[in-house]
């Protein structure tokens, strides 16, 4: 018979379940619960009603809706009655959820894949904790050395959310938040005469995006909405080249595999990428925004080097760096 596994995750693009994905093919019976989903016109009303609103005139809805999703939380754990459990982020869930859990006497796994300085968890919670994953090996290292039970897994792609694209596009793409640092690089390629294109709220044009981001400025570039997670794949997989720019963040993003998982070709600036993919032959590295745009150029000018580096990027994906494989390491940190 299976074991019941629950995964309880943030909505964030629906990583959750590509993640579930990975433990259904160990032979898992998976449940998911979003702890913070709001789905249906009926719940977004209610959340807008009941915590949002409160929020804005002086009240604390932010403790409210902690409260609800704790309690539902609660209820989904005491439903399901998982023989393991995976959370994932879950620092809003207040101290009944965890107390809870521990009562269980269950294995189970607090799944980090961002820094811990964006969670509110402490170090003296992570030590109390069975087992922590992070996506950062260097705060893993950190939580290891302070006496926390810590290992690295990376984050990785879903081979099976999108199918591969049947036509390429000869722009540069990039798919992400609108920063002072992303701006000044893409019009940087964009003056220096390569085919440029932008995805995202902050860049998008629409009237109700400038509404909804309070900015009404733009930087001229040609630029689109919002995409999904699948589409996002799609995208950066038919572009030329597709940028993923980091910030102050210790891992790597999950696009570091969604790009070469795709048959995408990644420019990165990230040169700790080279313990995942071979640098120049699978992945290519840019140290400045005069090197990025020469590799641009050379991208856009010599399709079949660019090919060559796609393929081994997405052979070594295949064989490294999906969500199963992550899954197959997560499976043998249980206490």
């Amino acid at each position: 018979m299976a074991e019941r596994l629950l995964i309880i995750s943030p909505a964030f693009h629906g990583y959750c379940f590509s993640i579930a994905d990975g433990f259904t093919q160990l032979g898992y019976e998976v449940t998911v619960h979003r702890y913070d989903a709001f789905d249906t016109i009926k719940d977004k009303l209610r959340n807008k009603a009941l915590y949002e609103l409160p929020s804005k005139v002086g009240f604390d809805g932010q403790k409210a809706a902690e409260k609800a999703a704790t309690a539902k939380a609660l209820q989904v754990l005491n439903q399901v009655k998982p023989d393991k459990l995976i959370v994932i982020k879950g620092d809003t869930l207040n101290e009944n959820f965890w107390q809870a859990v521990r009562e269980r006497k269950i294995p189970y796994i607090l799944w980090l894949y961002d820094d811990l300085k964006r969670h509110r968890y402490t170090r003296d919670f992570l030590r109390e904790l069975p087992t922590v994953v992070s996506y950062a090996r260097s705060e893993a290292e950190e939580f290891a050395a302070e006496g926390i039970n810590a290992h690295f897994v990376a984050n990785g792609y879903d081979p099976k959310l999108a199918e591969f694209p049947a036509t390429r596009v000869p722009e540069i793409v990039f798919v992400g938040s609108r920063y002072e640092n992303r701006e000044k690089m893409m019009l940087a390629l964009k003056e220096a005469g390569v085919p440029v294109r932008v995805f995202g709220r902050g860049w998008s044009h629409h009237p109700f995006d400038r509404l909804r981001t309070w900015e009404l400025r733009r930087p001229d570039l040609p630029a689109e909405r919002d995409i999904p997670l699948a589409e996002a794949y799609r995208v950066q997989a038919a572009a030329a080249g597709a940028l993923n720019v980091h910030g102050l963040q210790a891992g790597l993003a999950m696009r570091t595999f969604e790009v070469p998982g795709m048959n995408g070709l990644q420019l990165i600036d990230r040169p700790d990428v080279e313990e995942f993919y071979e640098i120049g032959t699978e992945v290519l590295l840019y140290r400045s925004t005069e090197e990025l745009i020469e590799l641009c150029q050379r991208i856009v000018a010599d399709p079949s080097w660019s090919d060559s580096i796609r393929a081994a990027g997405l052979s070594r994906s295949q064989a490294e760096h999906t969500f199963f494989h992550r899954a197959q390491k997560m499976d043998t940190l249980w206490v």
